[in-house]
């Protein structure tokens, strides 16, 4: 009885016009409702058929089910969408922590095939997915929808989410193939934003070739400078804390300026009309290669942990809310006399997606092979239906678009749009868990062998290493004067080891000038308590 009026008295406030003392009714429940998602995420840590998405939206469902049952049905609108809450404060930690995560080794080896299925491949699932919305849904009883709504559609059920087959492969013994989907998820989730964003920023009323060149040129433009802006602040963040060393004083303020900067970084590329979610990402990848070798050992390890716990938070967040909002009874209202035009929606969006990525995924991975010439870097079939299925996932940044083109403060009274929020609750609702669900059993038919059976010691492409030591990781310690690793000597290592790459030469130029300016491993400047300090 107490919960019920708990749950009561939290709508009814929040509902309550001019009120703020809804706060302290919600914040705490919402703070029960992670503590939930953690237990039961630690629970769940063995079995790779459930995982926390799943685990936070069935507990989000559940709490929308006790809202609408206290309520006497009338409403599970708890907490009100904000566009700004979002891409201000939760996607940038989520984003950035896939950047500062990211294995460099194998993204930038394989960047190609990333950057092909990420960013090329986004734009043709956009491109089908909205091409075949203006298709279906102008002969359906949808409502007027304008071309850049359709547009929109695109990017939104482009944003892929990888997490459950992710959690399925295993990194040390697939980290090709967990390269690849890792990668292209997080450049995927960058380039749906980007292209969102500039679909928003364009007059689409009347398309023609110069309109869809003045796009192109803008999206490149987004693109490009976006990455170099998160480069930059990247360097400079690794520069000040090399020269200055501030842990030696204290480590909490290296550990705020880790923390602040990237986050400078995201508002300086709003600031400027930029990608801010592209910005953060190659900020990430900058700093994990530079700054955080230059700090303490200890603010390492803190700030660490700080990235992966603002980025579990954010995306539980995400969930929970999705959860809840799925049973607000107003939207449902509005589409409630077309139940059939609402699943037939949702029904040809999800197999648009189907479509879409499969238009991409075979074909780019045809070209990537070409590209080749060892038969183990090569995808082969298996591999490639394993890619297709990792991207059939639709999450927080999906949700996160349609509500910020569609509802304004998470409402809507429009048909049309109500929807289009209905057919993407429902695409991600049962993307998530039946997808979701059948990833480890898919994995396992077509992974079967990568899965169970350790890899052949001479396969370079899977990273597996030579003498307690990867490949790259070999090249790259024995330029680096910190490092006495004696030089390989056996006929097979030095057969192994690339003669003329993009990477070899990387290497050369960032341990000679790179490294010296900026820091990184090997360069951490010699103060005390410093990570080189022998004390």
């Amino acid at each position: 009885m107490e919960v019920s009026w708990f749950f009561a008295e939290s709508v009814s406030l929040l509902k309550s016009s001019g009120s703020d003392d809804h706060h302290s009714y919600v914040i705490p429940l919402f703070v029960v409702l992670f503590l939930a998602c953690i237990v039961i995420g630690h629970l769940l840590e063995g079995n790779r058929w459930l995982n926390e998405s799943i685990s936070a939206l069935a507990i989000g469902l559940c709490t929308g089910c006790l809202i609408l049952y206290t309520t006497g049905g009338r409403s599970s609108h708890l907490f009100v969408f904000n566009g700004e809450l979002f891409f201000n404060f939760l996607l940038p930690p989520i984003i950035f922590n896939a950047g500062f995560r990211v294995k460099k080794k194998q993204f930038f080896r394989n960047f190609l095939t990333i950057m092909l299925n990420g960013a090329v491949g986004t734009i043709v699932s956009s491109a089908i997915i909205s091409l075949g919305s203006i298709h279906f849904f102008g002969k359906m009883n949808v409502g007027p929808l304008k071309i850049a709504d359709y547009l929109a559609l695109g990017a939104i059920f482009s944003a892929t989410d990888s997490v459950c087959t992710l959690q399925v492969l295993n990194q040390d013994e697939t980290p090709l193939l967990y390269s690849l989907v890792f990668g292209e998820g997080v450049v995927n989730d960058a380039t749906s934003v980007v292209l969102f964003n500039a679909i928003q920023s364009f007059d689409l009323t009347n398309i023609n070739t110069a309109i869809a060149l003045k796009f192109i040129e803008n999206f490149m433009y987004l693109f490009v400078a976006s990455t170099v802006l998160g480069v930059f602040v990247g360097l400079l963040t690794a520069y000040i804390i090399k020269k200055l060393y501030i842990g030696r004083h204290s480590t909490d303020r290296e550990i705020a300026l880790m923390i602040l900067m990237p986050y400078l970084s995201y508002m300086t590329a709003q600031l400027f009309d930029l990608s801010a979610i592209l910005t953060v990402f190659f900020c990430g990848i900058v700093m994990s290669h530079y700054a955080w070798h230059n700090v303490t050992e200890s603010s390492r390890v803190t700030t660490k942990h700080i990235f992966a716990i603002l980025s579990f938070a954010a995306e539980i967040f995400i969930f929970v809310y999705v959860g809840i909002d799925a049973l607000d009874i107003e939207k449902w209202k509005i589409v409630s006399d077309s139940p059939g035009t609402s699943i037939g929606v949702s029904s040809i969006l999800l197999g648009l997606i189907l479509v879409g990525r499969a238009a991409f995924v075979f074909p780019l991975s045809f070209l990537s092979n070409l590209t080749k010439d060892s038969p183990d870097d090569k995808l082969d079939f298996k591999q490639q239906i394993t890619i297709w299925w990792s991207g059939l996932m639709r999450g927080a940044v999906s949700m996160a678009l349609a509500y910020n083109q569609f509802t304004r403060s998470g409402h809507t009274h429009l048909r049309e749009n109500a929807f289009m929020i209905t057919s993407t609750i429902i695409v991600v609702l049962f993307s998530t868990v039946v997808f979701g669900l059948m990833t480890k059993p898919i994995v396992k038919i077509f992974l079967q062998c990568s899965i169970h059976e350790p890899s052949s010691p001479s396969s370079k492409s899977l990273g597996v290493p030579l003498l307690g030591y990867a490949v790259d990781d070999l090249e790259a310690d024995y330029q680096t004067s910190s490092f006495n690793i004696p030089r390989p000597t056996s006929l097979r290592m030095l057969l192994s080891i690339p003669s003329h790459t993009v990477h070899r030469y990387w290497r050369k130029f960032d341990n000679s000038y790179m490294r010296p300016i900026f820091g990184g491993r090997g360069f951490v400047p010699l103060f005390p308590g410093s990570p080189t300090d022998p004390h």
